[in-house]
């Protein structure tokens, strides 16, 4: 079966290319690079032993995203992580995200559309909750105000394929990621942020690496145990596992209502300086850390009730936060080294 990842030499579209050719899925990858590196390619042979057919496109470009669905009109379902995923950022850039993030997303719809590929896999996130009023967060949960355009950007994704699968065949599954971390075991792939980071264990291992002066953590002052913001933060091939699960779903016609969602997290929240603390003790190295004014658009804490996704995809995360860690600073040993 053919299955195309959008974004597939991102971060987590990397892990979850790997997972799909394990299973034996014939994977395309449409990817613009503007956040990842095309070696990422040769780190996804190396370990599977297979290369994903590759397509240098920007989703942005409509007549693009029409010509490569007349090429490869075969396709039995779609995995949608081209966009860009900065909180901050996007209150810096709001129209980019907007543009990019939303924009991108009709003209993939309409190409399936087009060429009746009906099976969607939507990367949402647990910002679209806002500041959730109780924690863990379900579901059920509504949407609150957003705090960033990133945030807004999957509210309004959801929204497009809950409206579009009500009137078409599309069948689509949205799964709110909470916060991947982490690395493949055989630090072949891994998150690769082209400038300074904007993600917290990037930020981690570059500073442990000497690559960064030192580590910022944006507000103290937060209502929680430490001060610091807390988030769920789950192995991103734990979550490369749930979109396999998600597919699986969608092939079999598993479905009970032709729009879906799933949280996938720990369901345990780790503060800031947690985190912190527990890669200081795995890798044996003393952070240089300050505690800096709060990010606009960040909020105070989530973390997930993965009930559902338990029970519907039969999903459940392997790995802790430790292992988590310790295979982040693997990959970036082998960064340093390379």
């Amino acid at each position: 079966m053919k299955i195309l990842v959008t974004g597939g030499l991102g971060f987590i579209g990397s892990h979850t290319v790997v997972e799909l050719q394990n299973q034996g899925f014939d994977v395309l990858v449409i990817d613009d690079l503007s956040n990842t590196n095309i070696s990422v390619l040769d780190g996804i042979y190396g370990i599977t032993g297979k290369k994903p057919t590759f397509v240098e496109l920007d989703l942005k470009n409509q007549a693009g995203v029409a010509s490569f669905f007349q090429t490869h009109n075969d396709l039995k379902g779609v995995i949608h992580f081209a966009a860009s995923r900065a909180v901050g950022e996007s209150v810096e850039k709001p129209l980019h995200y907007y543009h990019n993030n939303v924009g991108s997303l009709i003209y993939l719809l309409e190409a399936m559309e087009r060429h009746q590929i009906n099976n969607l896999i939507f990367s949402s996130s647990c910002t679209v909750y806002g500041q959730a009023d109780k924690m863990p967060i379900s579901e059920s949960s509504p949407f609150k105000q957003a705090q960033s355009p990133y945030g807004k950007t999957k509210q309004i994704g959801e929204h497009i394929l809950m409206d579009t699968s009500r009137v078409t065949k599309l069948n689509a599954i949205a799964l709110r990621y909470f916060n991947p971390i982490g690395a493949h075991d055989s630090a072949l792939i891994g998150e690769l942020p082209i400038e300074i980071p904007l993600n917290l264990i990037p930020f981690i291992t570059q500073t442990a690496a000497g690559l960064q002066e030192e580590l910022l953590i944006f507000g103290g002052d937060y209502p929680t145990n430490d001060g610091t913001a807390v988030r769920d933060y789950i192995h991103v091939v734990d979550l490369a596992r749930a979109h396999t699960k998600a597919l699986s779903r969608l092939l079999q016609n598993e479905q009970k209502s032709s729009f879906e969602v799933f949280n996938i997290g720990t369901g345990k929240g780790s503060s800031v300086l947690e985190v912190v603390k527990c890669f200081e003790r795995i890798v044996g190295k003393t952070l240089n850390y300050r505690i800096v004014d709060r990010r606009q658009g960040d909020f105070i804490e989530a973390y997930a009730d993965t009930t559902l996704a338990n029970t519907e995809l039969g999903w459940y995360p392997m790995y802790s936060l430790d292992q988590a860690l310790q295979s982040a600073w693997k990959w970036q040993l082998s960064l340093h080294t390379n």
